[in-house]
């Protein structure tokens, strides 16, 4: 079930060299109730590109939505992306979860929580 989503983020760095993962704003992680190196899948609005992999955290505050390693190759500089955690719950607590979806500016700054 999606625990939390951060949605039409801009990519603002790619860093084909870096070992993997996803570098986010760390602000950004806590507003959509995401947690340091927990997978989540990126989605390339811009190019229909999926990937799965690990959240880095970036600087508080910087608006940092970094792609590393080999999927630099697939998503890019300036492409929107969408970024997704999932959880998993019991029938109790799924019927009542409501996943926090984050809705950001072009600076990736958080201009809605739902």
């Amino acid at each position: 079930m999606c625990g939390g989503k951060i949605h039409r983020a801009t990519v603002t760095q790619t860093d084909i060299t870096y070992h993997g993962s996803i570098t986010v704003d760390e602000d950004l992680m806590d507003t959509a109730g995401m947690l340091p190196y927990e997978k989540v899948q990126v989605y390339d609005l811009d190019n229909g590109a999926r990937i799965e992999t690990y959240l880095v955290p970036g600087g508080r505050g910087s608006g940092d939505v970094c792609i590393n390693g080999a999927a630099a190759r697939l998503i890019l500089k300036g492409d929107r992306v969408i970024i997704v955690n999932f959880v998993f719950l019991d029938d109790k607590e799924a019927r009542k979860h409501k996943p926090i979806i984050v809705l950001v500016d072009d600076k990736n700054r958080p201009v809605k929580k739902m």
